[in-house]
């Protein structure tokens, strides 16, 4: 069900036809030579009218150019009679989702019926490479041919556009999901899948995978035998029978390492448990890529998650699709084994509030578009909340949830909040890293807890690899605390905030506040009405609590698939203390350089990090990137004692792990736009070295000194915290791990 934004189809059938060769299937990322040809139909084109080639704003397909014919992505066009054409590309020339256009304007001259105009997108004769494919698999992705036959600039849209598949390339990783904590003889399921550069699932993943758990694992198989072009395998029922850490190796034919799972926890008994969700992503129907239906799929499927929301722009949901949604969400949700909620992305401008997620517990509920903007049919336009104080007027008796987003408009939760419904900020999604929203919460008096999601545009939902585009970040995900995995259970979690959130990794992760005298637990927000429902000698994250007590204390509980960089306690905006499972005795020849930031809170928020960093009087003996997922701009030894790198930020950070030939010898300097820099190596030590940026929003840059290896996968802390005597106290983490991931509680908030 595709969105045709407002495209005239007036008398189409006489726009003419075109079709695209080779129409067999690229490979993602890969150069390709294509040829389109517009065949004119009954009316021809007039004289100085036009075609219009367009694609999708979520594709990173290569920006097409005209003026070097050994360059990446040449374009030429040549009309069959002769006619003079005039080229022209627009990243934003037409409407959305259909943004990035291609114009072919009949500079001099016109077309009969039956001329025609041959396109070659990525026009190889005289050195180029082609056209850069997209780096996102898509079985039908669209150029979509539009006419404008009479000159007029109205464009009419062919009844038939050409296509071309895009899959997945060989892999060149593999993941091992499991859950990342259940009770003893409970079943769970583990997930396998290669991957291919740029992260999609590979039909090419093939051969024979033995498992090697790391305790004792019910009906789990000696080896998986991958023979049928299958993206993903699901090993169900499951069962571990003592208590312990489960991680599984996994070891290709040759008995190589290829990956080893998240650990999972195994208690004896538990009262929540963990469920892992992307709440936030968006279908072809909108500004995405691929069907609603098959992100559904990719979702449960491929990125093993266990509960997920469809999250379109409002003002791009039409009435046939919302209802399609709906039958979507009560088709593919099932208690117990995957939880899809109906829902969508309440996207009014900024000054109105900004980007809101909405998720309703039911199906058949009213949809409160911000605006009908690309929405034709404005019967129900009276239902409209155009601004964010009106959503929540509008949904005061509906059984939903609001998360605050950051996109391409940010939320203002200063301008309207209602914490009866809007119960979390969400810190992270391929837009980046946000955790001045959350500094906004407290700075309101606020009490919310923190969700980060994908907002994925290209059909990846729940492993969301930002691919070649300006999406600065890989998607995040959530991790919610429930009795059960249904609607119910997870919605009481994100009403009592009893979740936590990462950048994408699985990770368990429990954070303890315990009392010296019993602290009263709220049933909600105090500020909302909420009671006191029980007496408690501690609580978990999220939880708000009435205590006397003027210190307590946090202990925090923590197990990654990757070594733990530092550990940051919280109180509020103050950091209470930053913890490393290393000291500066145990400091070794690597260096760590950071940077970080954003321009500021809107669109344009990219802060560019091109630039090098010299070891002068050293020389580097290995390095490693951090956060650099565009592989078309990797970090690169330019000399032997240094590395450069075309990197930006949007609110996250990016970096290089650099082992040196000598751990103290000679001078580093760091040299890009938005600061430079002379630091000698020997001073570098486990404390950050911190280079400010002028402006931006936490834009800087820094340099610290690892272990040569680092094995601390797993931390249990406990802190005796002090208690603000001006504020409410907010106690949470965020735990930085070695592989770039990032990882917050939800605030456990502490009342006087």
């Amino acid at each position: 069900m595709r969105n045709n934004a407002f495209h005239s189809t007036y008398l189409n059938d006489r726009a003419g036809h075109a079709i695209i060769s080779p129409d067999t299937p690229c490979e993602a990322g890969s150069f390709a030579s294509l040829t389109l040809t517009y065949t004119a139909g009954y009316f021809g084109i007039d004289d100085t009218g036009s075609l219009k080639i367009v694609h999708r704003f979520a594709s990173d397909m290569g920006k097409m150019q005209f003026a070097d014919p050994a360059g990446w992505n040449y374009v030429t066009a040549e009309a069959s009679n002769g006619a003079v054409l005039e080229l022209r590309y627009d990243m934003k020339g037409n409407i959305r989702p259909w943004d990035k256009t291609l114009l072919i304007r009949v500079q001099r001259g016109f077309l009969r019926d039956g001329e025609t105009i041959t396109v070659r997108i990525g026009d190889t004769r005289k050195g180029s490479p082609g056209i850069r494919i997209q780096t996102f698999t898509e079985p039908t992705f669209e150029f979509k041919v539009l006419v404008d036959a009479f000159a007029t600039y109205n464009y009419v849209e062919l009844p038939l556009q050409p296509t071309i598949p895009v899959v997945a390339g060989p892999p060149v990783g593999f993941k091992a999901i499991l859950p990342t904590q259940r009770k003893m003889g409970q079943s769970f399921s583990l997930g396998f899948k290669g991957e291919d550069k740029w992260g999609n699932p590979s039909h090419q993943t093939k051969g024979r995978f033995s498992l090697e758990p790391s305790l004792p694992v019910k009906g789990l198989p000696l080896h998986i035998d991958i023979d049928d072009a299958r993206l993903a395998t699901t090993l169900r029922d499951l069962s571990v029978e003592q208590t312990g850490e489960l991680r599984v190796t996994v070891r290709d034919a040759a008995g190589n390492i290829v990956c080893t799972s998240n650990p999972l926890r195994i208690e004896a008994a538990l009262e929540l448990l963990p469920f892992w969700a992307d709440l936030h992503g968006q279908s072809e129907e909108t500004i995405g890529t691929n069907s609603a239906r098959e992100l559904i799929e990719f979702a449960r499927d491929q990125a093993f998650l266990d509960a997920m929301s469809h999250q379109g722009n409002d003002f791009q949901i039409t009435t046939p699709f919302w209802e399609e949604l709906n039958r979507l969400t009560g088709e593919y949700n099932k208690d117990g084994e995957f939880i899809i909620f109906p829902g969508y992305e309440w996207s009014g401008n900024t000054g109105l509030g900004g980007d809101r997620n909405v998720m309703y517990r039911d199906e058949g509920r009213q949809i409160h578009r911000s605006h009908h903007a690309l929405v034709e049919d404005l019967s129900d336009v009276a239902t409209d909340a155009n601004s964010a104080a009106d959503l929540f007027t509008a949904l005061k008796d509906e059984n939903a949830v609001v998360f605050a987003h950051i996109g391409g408009r940010y939320a203002d939760i200063k301008v309207a909040h209602d914490g009866r419904i809007e119960r979390s900020v969400e810190l992270h999604s391929d837009w980046g890293t946000f955790e001045w929203l959350l500094e906004d919460a407290f700075d309101q008096g606020y009490r919310v807890g923190v969700l980060a999601n994908s907002d994925g545009h290209k059909g990846r939902h729940g492993a969301s690899h930002p691919g070649a585009s300006l999406f600065g970040a890989y998607g995040g995900l959530s991790c919610l605390l429930a009795k059960d995995l249904s609607r119910d259970a997870l919605f009481e979690a994100l009403r009592r905030r009893h979740h936590y959130a990462s950048t994408g990794c699985r990770v368990h992760l429990d954070t303890r506040v315990r009392f010296d005298s019993p602290a009263q637990l709220y049933g909600d927000d105090p500020n909302l009405g909420g009671s006191v429902i029980s007496t408690v000698l501690e609580a978990r994250m999220g939880d708000i609590l009435h205590c006397d007590d003027d210190s307590v204390t946090l202990e925090i509980d923590v197990s990654a698939g990757a070594p733990i960089e530092r550990i940051e306690i919280r109180n509020r905006t103050s950091v209470f203390e930053t913890w490393r499972p290393y000291t500066q005795a145990q400091l070794g020849r690597r260096i760590r350089i950071v940077w970080e930031g954003s321009e500021y809170r809107g669109r344009g928020r990219q802060s560019v990090w091109d630039g090098t960093a010299t070891f002068e009087g050293n020389s580097i003996e290995s390095f490693q990137p951090i956060n650099l997922w565009n592989i078309d701009k990797p970090l690169q030894q330019s000399q032997h004692d240094q590395l450069s790198w075309s990197a930006l930020t949007t609110g996250g950070f990016g970096g290089a792990d650099i082992t040196l030939k000598d751990g103290t010898s000679g001078i580093l300097k760091f040299d890009t736009g938005l600061v430079k820099a002379n630091i000698n190596i020997a001073d570098i030590g486990l404390e950050d070295t911190v280079l400010k940026t002028s402006g931006g929003i936490k834009r800087q840059a820094r340099v610290f000194r690892l272990p040569e290896k680092n094995k601390a996968f797993t931390a249990k802390l406990s802190r005796r915290i002090l208690r603000s005597e001006v504020f409410e106290d907010a106690l949470y983490v965020c735990i930085t791990l070695e592989d770039g991931h990032l990882i917050w509680s939800s605030p456990t908030y502490l009342l006087r």
